[in-house]
């Protein structure tokens, strides 16, 4: 029932996919009802919510990053309402950005774009830095979007290759007592970045840039000794290596040259954490021009719902 105190919004969603919108029956209308106290309805090209005036200043944010989610043809469902509402109740919320960051790969007709306030600032950093590094715990999308970023700007030609890296560090395990040669034992290590990689490229095209060296995969000892040049270089896990490691890779920076450091401090695998190369990073870079540090955070866990709360509990623990 209408109270006389209500109030009634309408925002236009002229051009977003419906479906999209209000997910399958309806369950993404429903939750922001839920969360917000408010009465939605969809009717045609209008978006009404309807309740007490602060439950329907606080809905429509919500609502209207929902509608440029859906206008993009996002896949979204009530973990992405939940986590637009997080934005909203943090003051991170920004609309009207993410169209402007939304990166199309043409090859599988697909558009991947920032969910949260956070991977925005992050996605437009490395748009705007010669070096970004990104900090923050599993499932934010530091590796994700920094090979999206990558495939957009060779596909541009703003870069001539990729550069994919990560530290060969034994978390617990052994690489000697794994079978095979060299290549086959840091391979386990490596296939985070094909992964990400094939989900941006069709596996064809991936496959020849990698025998043309356009892509090139490695561990980080590889790059030593190298000048990296009209290159998007990302170095994942960098949690892992050692101050040294870092420096060497750091000054790997060629002429027309991008670099995408990313780390998550809660699992350093080094048998001395202070020795971690992004902590001395942490330290002695922050101020220096076009340098950009990103920190991103539970709320901008983009995995299963359980995996912010399990880092939630973990956070909770460690702090006592």
């Amino acid at each position: 029932m209408t109270s006389p105190e209500d109030v009634v919004h309408r925002i236009n969603v002229e051009g977003a996919d419906p479906l999209a919108l209000s997910g399958v029956n309806d369950a993404n209308l429903h939750e922001l009802a839920r969360l917000a106290g408010v009465r939605v309805s969809l009717r045609g090209d209008q978006l009404s919510l309807a309740g007490p005036l602060e439950a329907v200043e606080h809905a429509a944010p919500i609502a209207q990053g929902m509608i440029e989610l859906a206008r993009m043809g996002e896949p979204m469902n009530a973990e992405d309402v939940r986590r637009l509402a997080d934005d909203v109740g943090r003051g991170r919320a920004e609309t009207g950005r993410n169209g402007d960051l939304k990166i199309v790969l043409p090859g599988l007709r697909r558009i991947i774009a920032p969910k949260t306030a956070g991977q925005r600032a992050y996605v437009q950093a490395m748009y705007d830095h010669e070096i970004v590094v990104s900090i923050g715990p599993a499932g934010t999308g530091k590796t994700y979007l920094a090979v999206a970023v990558a495939v957009d700007m060779l596909q541009k030609k703003r870069v001539k290759r990729i550069i994919l890296a990560r530290p060969a560090v034994e978390a617990g395990e052994r690489l000697g007592f794994l079978p095979g040669d060299l290549q086959a034992k840091v391979d386990p290590y490596l296939r985070p970045l094909y992964d990400a990689l094939e989900d941006m490229m069709p596996h064809e095209k991936v496959q020849r840039a990698l025998e043309t060296r356009t892509i090139e995969i490695a561990p980080l000892a590889y790059m030593r000794g190298r000048t990296l040049g009209d290159a998007f270089v990302i170095l994942d896990e960098a949690q892992n290596t050692t101050g040294m490691q870092m420096k060497m890779f750091l000054t790997r920076l060629g002429v027309n040259s991008r670099a995408v450091v990313t780390a998550d401090k809660t699992q350093i695998d080094l048998p001395m954490r202070e020795e971690s190369g992004i902590l001395q990073v942490e330290r002695v870079l922050p101020g220096i021009d076009g340098i950009g540090f990103c920190y991103l955070e539970d709320a901008d866990v983009v995995r299963h719902r359980l995996v912010r709360e399990i880092i939630k509990a973990y956070q909770e623990d460690a702090t006592g």
